[in-house]
């Protein structure tokens, strides 16, 4: 099993904000600057800074320098542990449901009439016989 590393952890309390996963999202189509970055949001372009210095803490992007430009690009080897984890979570619980659901088609094989509804919803439908006090 994969252990949940410090960078995981990071990455994941990032990307639990929509704009950053926003930015993300962007970054996915190529680099761009502070000013591209903001363009699509109402947010001054200080927050977008902000919200890039905490992508690049957690090592999702970085920000370069060319000219008077400062891009910021994706680390996709970031996002690629990401997609593992979540892979893997993912497979671990299709595993599981595919051992419950062959459990219980083995319990319905074993119950000679598994049609048959339960004790109490039959006495719902027997409304002439009394209960007993």
């Amino acid at each position: 099993m994969l252990a949940p590393s410090a960078h995981l952890d990071a990455a994941f309390a990032a990307l639990a904000d929509p704009t950053r996963r926003a930015i993300v999202a962007r970054l996915a189509a190529g680099d761009a600057t502070v000013l591209e970055l903001a363009a699509p949001f109402a947010i001054s372009l200080p927050a977008i800074s902000r919200h890039l210095k905490v992508l690049e803490r957690a090592g999702l992007i970085t920000r370069g320098r060319d000219a008077q430009r400062r891009p910021s690009r994706l680390r996709t080897e970031a996002l690629a542990e990401v997609s593992a984890w979540a892979e893997h979570t993912r497979r671990a619980w299709a595993d599981r449901f595919d051992r419950l659901d062959a459990y219980l088609r083995e319990l319905q094989a074993r119950e000679p009439n598994h049609d048959r509804k339960p004790a109490m919803n039959r006495a719902k439908e027997r409304p002439h016989v009394r209960k007993r006090r």
